[in-house]
């Protein structure tokens, strides 16, 4: 028999959790054909000896909502083995949005998503107005990745109320009308709705997101409207306070889960050094709502913020920094050169605090004096055992000295190896947060699928390979309803990932780059060892490259 592409030789890792074993995979039309010994041949045959082959990973925290405007390639994503992207998160988007309302929708994702305001200004087309009609035009338009959508409802909310939205809960009629577009939108292949309870998900105007004005009876009209359709996922960002679970926090997801029937999933579990038993806490708090299918998610990656100490945000959970804020540069260095002020900071490290000290975690990103370029990528830790200072007399003073140019990467939560491997091992977590399209100047998460490879599957063989694709892959497909995908099965989607086990990881540090459009910046971050990254039987990323096949769709819920 005659296929359209034939992978050799792998040891195939099917997604489902069972043992890998060496076979070839073929994909005709599409869509995965035979998996064993294939015999016959192939318009394009792959040798994956000494290779493991699984399914596409589903990335099922994104947010390129914008970004596919201007790159079709979706990338980094790609690069690490993603053939399926889950946008529309947290309640923000680009659809439904009358034309009086587009400006605010853009502001809502610079605030909430660190989006570049000029790049979406000049490359937006708005070429829809309602969801479906947004969902047609990305078809039209098409992608190298599949992509998967969430009906974000702070732009529900501005369709039906304008500016009022930021100012109040709906009226029972408005609601309605909401609700009403919120099934249309599920109708048409939106696979749930998304909101978000954080209060520092600030939008246009510095007024609290739309979505967050939404009461008790509204969402639980929107989560009925899923249920309506028989299918559909609903997502929040949850939490007010990291990785722990409030009674309002329990009272929302019960509702959403009561009203809705459906599966709801939500950010974040993240492992706290100053609460270092929060998430085991909240988990088991939350068992009754585990087992009628409320899903948290993590991250295998320590989660990291940009910063300079002109606007150390990273720090402001620190009462000892509250003064150098809002200030001049001179003031700014004469309060941090302080000596008072330092060991206040020292003694506050000894906690409670998210960041306790360990300045591994924090390290120089960009200097501004040339003189330093030397230092960028060292660590704080570094820093400190070549000036024979600790780290907060070395991060302050080599700040001082760049005139508090410098930008340094901080990462605050899930820094504890052993705290995060049980969330990484936990059945009833999911594994995501990748923010891509999201954030993009300040950081890059896309590259967790092959930092759990390479890091907690090979480099501290924490979890056998099998599980690692299993959380990559079929869990988030089962999540989201993605019924075809997420498994090397005949009759599922052809897409596939071949990577080398002995090598597979994310680059080192994050890689700056200014090809935006109209030259802005952005930060990437590249892959190793992915030799192919397959969507629907066509190769869009091949040792390094993508190809610039285009073969991604929506997926329609």
């Amino acid at each position: 028999m005659a296929y359209d592409l034939i992978v050799r030789n792998g040891l195939v890792v099917d997604g489902t959790g069972s043992a890998p074993r060496m076979a070839d995979v073929a994909v005709a039309g599409g869509k995965i054909a035979e998996i064993g010994k294939v015999s016959g041949s192939a318009a394009r045959e792959i040798d994956a000896q000494g290779r493991a082959v699984a399914p596409g990973f589903i990335d099922p925290h994104t947010h390129y909502d914008a970004q596919i405007c201007w790159d079709k390639a979706l990338t980094p994503s790609p690069w690490h083995g993603v053939t399926t992207v889950v946008n529309g998160n947290c309640g923000v988007g680009v659809a439904p949005v009358a034309p009086a309302m587009r400006e605010v929708a853009m502001h809502d994702l610079v605030n909430v998503e660190g989006m570049p305001y000029e790049v979406m200004a000049n490359n937006i087309p708005w070429s829809w107005e309602s969801f479906p009609q947004f969902l047609d035009a990305l078809d039209q338009r098409g992608a190298a990745v599949n992509q998967v959508y969430l009906a974000p409802l702070t732009p529900f909310r501005y369709y039906v109320m304008g500016g009022a939205a930021v100012d109040r809960a709906a009226t029972p009629e408005e609601t309605q009308k909401i609700a009403a577009l919120i099934r249309e939108a599920v109708v048409a292949g939106a696979v749930g709705f998304s909101t978000t309870m954080l209060p520092n998900h600030i939008g246009h105007g510095g007024r609290p997101l739309a979505c967050r004005q939404a009461d008790n009876a509204e969402l639980a009209a929107y989560a009925r409207a899923v249920g309506s359709t028989g299918r559909g996922t609903i997502q929040l960002a949850l939490t007010p306070e990291v990785s722990v679970v409030s009674d309002r926090d329990y009272e929302v997801l019960d509702l959403l889960l009561r009203e809705s029937g459906r599966p709801v999933t939500w950010s974040a579990l993240l492992y706290r050094d100053d609460k270092p038993d929060a998430c085991e806490k909240s988990l088991v708090r939350l068992k009754p709502l585990l087992e009628r299918g409320a899903v948290p998610q993590t991250s295998a990656l320590p989660l990291s913020r940009d910063m300079s100490l002109r606007s150390p945000f990273s720090f402001m959970g620190f009462k000892s920094w509250h003064g150098v804020f809002n200030k001049e540069i001179p003031e700014q260095i004469a309060f941090l050169k302080s000596t008072e002020f330092r060991n206040r900071f020292r003694e506050e490290l000894k906690g409670p605090a998210q960041f306790t000290g360990n300045w591994e975690m924090i390290r120089v990103n960009e200097v501004q004096n040339p003189a330093f370029k030397q230092h960028e990528g060292k660590t704080v830790a570094q820093l400190a055992r070549e000036t024979g200072k600790d780290g907060v007399d070395a991060m302050i003073d080599f700040a001082i000295s760049d005139n508090l140019g410098t930008e340094f990467t901080a990462a605050i939560l899930n820094t504890n190896r052993e705290g995060v491997l049980k969330n990484l091992s936990n059945p009833n977590l999911m594994i995501g947060l990748a923010d891509g399209g999201a954030h993009v100047a300040q950081l890059c998460d896309a590259g967790y699928p092959t930092y759990l490879l390479g890091t907690w599957v090979r480099e501290r063989k924490a979890l056998p390979l099998e599980l690692a694709i299993h959380k990559l892959t079929a869990k988030p497909a089962d999540v989201f309803g993605l019924k075809d995908r997420g498994r090397l099965k005949p009759g599922f989607a052809g897409d596939i990932v071949v990577f080398d086990p002995a090598t597979v990881n994310s680059a080192a540090h994050p890689e700056k780059r200014h090809d935006l459009p109209g030259g802005a910046k952005r930060v990437v971050m590249q892959s190793q060892g992915v030799d192919y990254t397959i969507v629907n039987g066509t190769v869009v990323y091949e040792r390094g490259n993508m190809t610039g096949a285009m073969p991604g769709r929506i997926v329609r819920g």
